[in-house]
Parts: structure tokens; sequence; C-alpha cells
């Protein structure tokens, strides 16, 4: 898709798979915008555009407000673009996005300026991601309470900190030379189990599998 993105709004049980979306212009909307649903799982997307215009030419490529709660994306490739992925729209939305729950695991973020991911409120787990030349690090906000496991970071300066009391629980990350620097949280209570690939091998399964690669 070109220039077309897709909303998922007020809805619950929702798969988006295997797509690529590009140059959504900002008076679209966002590339993928997710609000106010449950049950979200994005997988195996592509998701770009340019940084040939100024910032707010295009919008967010993956943007889930307004308390949305047990999104998932996955081995999905994030690149070239000035805002990646928000998750809480407004500093003063606590009373709905406190709900938010997201999980972001085995996806490439590359050459974005900000927002990978900025997180609002509510509750994240990233893990096992690969980050690779962007301007901009995982950024926990505004009473957000993150668990962070094994990720990989290149050339990125700022790969985990805090605006405005957010917290994070870090642990086996390779922050590629740079320090992760958010305030510090306990939490790792995400309701569900899984397997962390060790961080030795993010890099190859990431760079393998991130993107539209399905075939059916």
């Amino acid at each position: 898709l070109t220039g077309v993105g897709l909303r998922v709004i007020d809805v619950s049980n929702v798969i988006i798979r295997n797509l690529k979306i590009n140059k959504v212009l900002a008076d679209a909307g966002d590339h993928i915008g997710v609000q106010a649903a449950n049950r979200i799982w994005i997988d195996s997307v592509e998701l770009w555009s340019d940084q040939d215009h100024d910032k707010d030419y295009y919008d967010g490529l993956l943007d889930i407000t307004h308390g949305v709660y047990a999104a998932s994306v996955t081995n999905s490739y994030l690149h070239d673009h000035w805002k990646g992925s928000l998750v809480g729209h407004s500093d003063n939305n606590e009373s709905e996005d406190k709900a938010i729950q997201v999980t972001y695991a085995f996806n490439k973020w590359q050459n974005l300026n900000s927002r990978t991911p900025s997180f609002r409120f509510g509750h994240g787990h990233i893990f096992n991601n690969y980050f690779v030349s962007n301007n901009d690090g995982i950024n926990t906000r505004v009473g957000a309470e993150l668990l962070v496991q094994n990720n990989v970071f290149e050339s990125v300066k700022k790969p985990l900190y805090s605006t405005d009391n957010g917290y994070a629980n870090a642990s086996g990350n390779d922050f590629g030379g740079a320090s992760g620097t958010a305030l510090t949280t306990s939490w790792s209570s995400v309701g569900y189990s899984y397997s962390l690939t060790a961080t030795s091998s993010v890099k190859s399964y990431v760079n393998s599998n991130a993107g539209a690669k399905l075939s059916f």
C-alpha cells in the first residue's frame, strides 16, 4: 500500500500480517493507527517513507493510543522515517492510557529519528529487537513501566531513557557501547509465557525474519 494506511479503532481480535505500507501523508494519518482496541496482533509488516521532507510531512509509522490493551508487534521492519511508533498520545490522558499494554518483539528499527518507541503510561514488553542507526531510543515517559530484555542497539546514542518519570526494568541488552539511563522499576508481570532469544543471536534472527517475508 502506498499513500494509504490502516485504522484499527474500537475493535477486538484483529490480525494484520505480511503487508508493506509506505509514504502515507500526514493528512491521511499514520501508516497503521490503533486506538481504543484490544487483542491486536501486527506481524511481519514493513513500514517506511523517507526523511527527504520535514518531520510533519508524514505522521507516525505505527501509533497505538487511547487505552489499547493486549497489542503485539512482532517480526516487523520500521525504517527511514521521522516518527516511528508512539504509544499513548498525550500527557493528559492517563485515565484512559494507564490500561495500555503493548509488546514489541523481533522487530528491526532502522534510520528513524524518534519514537523507537515512545511510551506513555501503561506497560510495555520490548524484547529481542534490533535497533540500528536511529537518532533516538526507547523513551519511557510519564509513568510508563517497561520490561526491556535482550535487545541489540547499534549506532544509537540514547538506547533507553526516561522523560517525566517513565521507568524500565532492563536486562540482557547490548547497548552498543552507549548506556541505558532510564529510571528503574521491578515490574515484570507481562501476563503471558515467552522465551527469550539469546542477545548474541538477535541481529541475525531479526535480519532474516523482520518484514513482509511470509509466504502462504
